[in-house]
């Protein structure tokens, strides 16, 4: 009886995949507030903060690239996402497949069901570091790749089994998981930062700043890692959530919001989770590197128990879920919208699966950076595309909504964007030296341009066969 009760009530979950989300389901501006806390103060936390450590940048560069960064973060969330949420109030998957048709949504719905996986994965994987404490699991290292034991296999299923069946249930779980983990797990990330600036010989408000550039943000990179500037900070800061703001994809989310400037929520995430939690794990890693004498070891899970005790593993194994829980709650979105008579929670239990798996190679964390910029970079056109669509084709005397309104399958002007947008920046990067980091910016201009351009032509001769 109890089994058949779980299994009605993961039927119900009803998530509108394509629909408009209806009245008496929108949801007030506190949903969104400890969703984006509980979302952005999270295992990547525990991971970023020490790359920036790792990758030498200095402590004034680390302040200003935060703050500038994180406030064009903020400025897409609400001024770019949060207007096309409210009036259209679908996902961004039927959103696309009305404007890019089945075939090319298709396409992209597998891509972003894959990227989402691997970062939900990277959760997971920091959050069993936390978890394989107390068996005295090895940790891997900056530069492993593949599993080294077999505790770190059995610890990364053991969390991907639970974060796995909380995102079964749905939006409304999720929701609820994140504002209850998000208030206490930035008190113990602040408060485990600032309990071991004693060990780094801060011992004074007025220490701090000459410490903290010898000491911490020290402007020196660690041997095998490139070096970081100011740039680099900012333009990781603005583009680390690309496939969110500016990529759409919390068109899923925030279409649920009563208000468009409901996106300013997001402020909350980036100056608690991407300022203030970047700052603290990189202390915690600084007092790490001393202690251990520059060890390679990289595991966020000891690195917070050192500082906090039971409660720095506890956070960090919080912290790594509630980021990967809406990940695959989104990942689950894409697939289902390929076949929408598959039920959510089952399309959710497969991509829990996938992301477990992933989360057995350490190369996820190790390579976050990257991994992320990655990530936001081949999402992006698509949300470039929808924002054309929304503002300017109408404007143009073209129509919306492509693929549904000439019953097209294919979008060719969306599949040129995205394909060449993705060639320019690989050329960019390949023979001009591009850093990824800085490929998201030009290549949005670039799907734009392309979508526009490639519309005008491609509509122009669908109205002249109709007339004819």
């Amino acid at each position: 009886m109890k089994q058949k009760g779980i299994q009605d009530h993961l039927n119900s979950v009803e998530e509108f995949e394509r629909q408009p989300v209806p009245e008496n389901k929108i949801k007030g501006w506190k949903s969104f507030l400890g969703m984006y806390i509980g979302e952005h103060t999270a295992g990547t936390e525990f991971v970023i903060g020490p790359l920036f450590v790792a990758h030498g940048v200095a402590a004034n560069d680390l302040v200003l690239g935060l703050l500038f960064g994180n406030i064009l973060a903020v400025l897409s969330w609400a001024f770019l996402t949060g207007p096309i949420a409210v009036k259209e109030r679908i996902t961004l998957y039927f959103l696309l497949e009305k404007i890019s048709g089945k075939k090319l949504t298709t396409i992209y719905n597998l891509v972003n069901a894959l990227m989402f996986c691997f970062l939900a994965g990277s959760m997971i994987a920091v959050s069993a570091t936390a978890v394989g404490i107390p068996f005295g699991l090895q940790m891997p290292t900056l530069n492993d790749w593949l599993p080294n034991s077999i505790g770190w296999v059995f610890a990364v299923i053991l969390v991907g089994t639970l974060t796995t069946t909380v995102a079964m249930f749905g939006y409304n779980l999720v929701s609820k998981v994140a504002n209850i983990a998000a208030p206490w797990m930035i008190l113990i990330f602040l408060s485990a930062a600032i309990a071991v600036l004693p060990d780094l010989d801060i011992h004074s408000v007025s220490d701090f700043w000459e410490k903290a550039n010898l000491t911490i943000w020290t402007g020196t990179p660690l041997e095998g890692q490139s070096q970081f500037n100011f740039w680099h900070v900012l333009f990781f800061a603005w583009f680390a959530n690309m496939a969110m703001h500016i990529g759409m994809a919390d068109l899923s989310i925030l279409r649920y919001a009563r208000k468009w400037y409901y996106g300013f929520n997001s402020g909350a995430g980036m100056f608690v989770g991407h300022y203030l939690a970047w700052l603290a794990s990189g202390i915690l890693y600084a007092l790490f590197l001393k202690e251990s004498n520059f060890s390679n070891e990289f595991a966020p899970g000891p690195i917070a128990f050192r500082a906090a005790g039971f409660a720095g593993a506890i956070t960090v194994i919080i912290a790594g879920w509630t980021t990967a829980n809406p990940t695959i709650y989104r990942a689950g979105l894409a697939l289902q919208a390929i076949r929408p008579e598959w039920k959510t929670w089952k399309v959710t239990m497969v991509v829990g699966i996938i992301t477990t798996l992933a989360s057995i190679f350490p190369a996820l964390v190790m390579k976050l950076l990257d991994f992320v910029a990655l990530y936001g970079l081949v999402l992006m056109p698509m949300g470039a595309i929808i924002m054309m669509d929304f503002y300017i084709i109408p404007k143009l005397g073209l129509k919306r909504y492509y693929a549904q309104t000439f019953g097209k399958s294919f979008n060719f002007a969306a599949a040129l964007a995205w394909g060449l947008t993705l060639l320019f920046s690989l050329i960019l990067s390949l023979s001009f030296g591009v850093e990824i980091f800085f490929l998201g910016l030009p290549g949005w201009f670039v799907a734009s341009a392309i979508f526009l351009i490639a519309s005008y032509f491609i509509q122009k001769k669908e109205l002249e066969r109709s007339i004819s």
